[in-house]
């Protein structure tokens, strides 16, 4: 597993500095709604935290293993284009994910579902707009 990057560092997700932004979320402090969730879990997927992403997504959609081991993807940048949220407990946030692969830059676009219980947001799933 990829260790965290110091905490004076910038954020993966574009925020502040690593400090100010997801390591809190990273170091188990609730993500205070799903847009954040879903930039602690980018920055998770670029620090390779796979313990994390497990914890923060949903038991019902949840693989049993995650192994970014082998994960060859630098993550290049995080645009959030939309959170809004479906009910109390609920939300949707839209996003693009910039990465490289073999030198050839690729895009993820998706619109997440997330949902709040016991007080934390989780991860359900994800479509991919044309």
């Amino acid at each position: 597993m990829k260790r965290p990057r110091p905490t004076s560092s910038p954020c993966p997700c574009g925020g502040s500095t690593y400090a100010a932004c997801c390591a809190p979320y990273h170091s188990g402090t609730p993500a205070p709604d799903a847009e954040a969730l879903m930039r602690s879990r980018y920055s998770a997927y670029a620090l390779k935290l796979e313990p994390y992403l497990l914890a923060t997504w949903h038991r019902d959609t949840r693989p049993d293993v995650l192994d970014l081991s082998q994960d060859a993807a630098q993550w290049l940048g995080l645009e959030v284009k939309r959170h809004a949220m479906s009910s109390p407990e609920s939300a949707i946030v839209e996003f693009i994910a910039r990465y490289k692969l073999n030198g050839r830059a690729h895009r993820l676009h998706e619109i997440s579902r997330f949902v709040r219980e016991n007080g934390q947001w989780l991860y359900i799933d994800g479509n991919f707009p044309e």
